[in-house]
């Protein structure tokens, strides 16, 4: 007798064809490596990692330092390389695990230049890991043909899309404040810094433009991903995120997010839809040369050949779990998190806030009743600064670093208070940080801290 339980692992065990996850891992392994190879060309490992004194960490990795700035070179040199290897599937299992261990280390140097697509890369290369991206159109197919398979289980398929999915929805549901929905903010600060696009720029200054950008952006994030499964609304659908991610690289300068969910977002389409746009491919002779290897998309699958272990379920299952629960955190702290951030990184809140800050410290010593005046900008580079500003766990990280420097010069009962006043989407700035208290003597702690003040009334 057939349960239920096994109609559900047949439905997750069906084979499919694995020519989705092929094209992704050779997109994403290019994009990779365009990205790391960018990174050295415009000397930010110098910049970013080998001018500033100091680097803000994240809570348990403060033992995670830069290497010196021609070894750290080295390391995104050799992530290009791995990019490429992963696109060309050599060696694809150490090169991916390699590229995932190589790249979070570079990600936790400094919480300063965290970005949401850096986090997206380091989650996403960790899921392709532990699935057979390798076994088609790879190097290591022809150096062990035996390996070689034309389906995998559905689930796997499954997985990565759902990854994909997971960005998008948390990012439509972080819309769902009154700025975003009832005042177009932040956008309607941001487009009028863009009055200067050629063709665009007289659109942009229109108020209403960034209510419809505003209402359009949370609905495409919320649903997007319900259009590209189906298959009746995929090609449509696959245009909006063209368009859509084309736009936002184009209007605000946010790196390579763009084209790596553009090019990821190619896993939604199956089997038939590669079959039509290989049909028109192949009308063009240059084009040809990508055929090398390639299992055909018009290929009826085959039974499983490739059974997943228990361990690689298991590992993806909670994986994907904590995808559903990290970024809804912030429900456990207290306060609001555009306001305090607790929780806001690692959230998928993509371009949601417009925050700036103006810091200043003072530190004090009791003993022998002298004190200093503190400007971050005279210590820390003018990312480092922007981003303290506004960020309380960056500020208390920043008095522990005073405090410490200086204990070190001979006041052990040093004290250190910050003025911090932060304006949060155009509004009037206020303060972020209550001055009396001493955040040398603060421990650091998960969630919102006593020592951060309401967020004030909103007019």
């Amino acid at each position: 007798m057939v349960t239920e339980a096994d109609r559900i692992v047949q439905q997750l065990t069906r084979p499919v064809s694995i020519l989705p996850l092929v094209v992704l891992r050779v997109v994403l392994g290019v994009l990779l490596y365009l990205s790391m190879l960018r990174f050295v060309l415009k000397g930010w490992v110098h910049a970013l990692y080998g001018v500033p004194s100091f680097h803000f960490t994240y809570p348990g990795f403060g033992w995670v330092v830069p290497l010196p700035t021609p070894l750290l070179t080295s390391v995104y040199l050799l992530l290009a390389v791995l990019g490429l290897c992963i696109a060309a599937g050599c060696a694809y299992r150490l090169s991916m695990g390699l590229f995932c261990l190589l790249f979070t280390y570079t990600e936790l140097l400094d919480s300063t230049y965290y970005l949401n697509h850096y986090y997206f890369v380091s989650l996403f290369t960790f899921l392709l890991l532990w699935l057979p991206l390798h076994r088609a159109a790879a190097l290591d197919v022809r150096r062990r043909p035996a390996c070689a398979r034309t389906t995998v289980p559905v689930w796997m398929l499954w997985a990565v899309q759902g990854q994909l999915a997971l960005v998008y929805v948390f990012a439509g549901i972080a819309k769902l404040n009154p700025d975003w929905l009832l005042h177009a903010l932040p956008l309607r600060i941001w487009l009028q810094e863009q009055l200067g696009v050629p063709g665009l720029g007289f659109w942009l200054g229109q108020g209403w433009v960034a209510y419809v950008m505003s209402w359009g952006g949370l609905l495409f994030d919320l649903t997007i991903p319900l259009w590209l499964w189906w298959r009746r609304t995929r090609p449509l659908a696959y245009l909006m995120v063209v368009g859509f991610h084309a736009l936002t690289g184009w209007l605000f300068p946010i790196g390579m997010f763009p084209l790596l969910m553009i090019g990821s977002t190619l896993v939604f389409f199956d089997t038939r839809d590669y079959a039509v746009a290989w049909h028109w491919l192949q009308r063009c002779p240059a084009l040809r040369l990508l055929a090398w290897n390639l299992p055909d998309a018009a290929e009826p699958p085959l039974p499983p050949c490739l059974l997943a272990t228990l361990g690689q379920r298991l590992i993806v299952t909670l994986f994907l779990l904590g995808q559903l629960v990290i970024p809804l955190r912030h429900w456990g702290y207290a306060g609001d998190v555009l306001w305090n951030e607790a929780g806001f990184r690692f959230s998928w809140r993509v371009m949601l806030v417009e925050k700036t800050g103006s810091a200043m410290f003072v530190v004090a010593d009791p003993v022998s009743g002298k004190w200093w005046h503190v400007y971050p900008e005279d210590m820390l580079t003018p990312q480092q600064a922007k981003q303290m500003a506004f960020q309380p766990d960056l500020i208390h990280m920043f008095a522990q670093h005073l405090a410490r420097q200086w204990q070190a010069q001979g006041y052990p009962a040093v004290q250190v208070y910050a003025e911090v006043w932060v304006s949060l989407n155009g509004r009037p700035a206020h303060r972020l940080v209550d001055p009396t208290v001493d955040l040398a003597r603060e421990p650091r702690r998960i969630g919102a801290p006593r020592w951060v003040l309401p967020r004030p009334p909103q007019p």
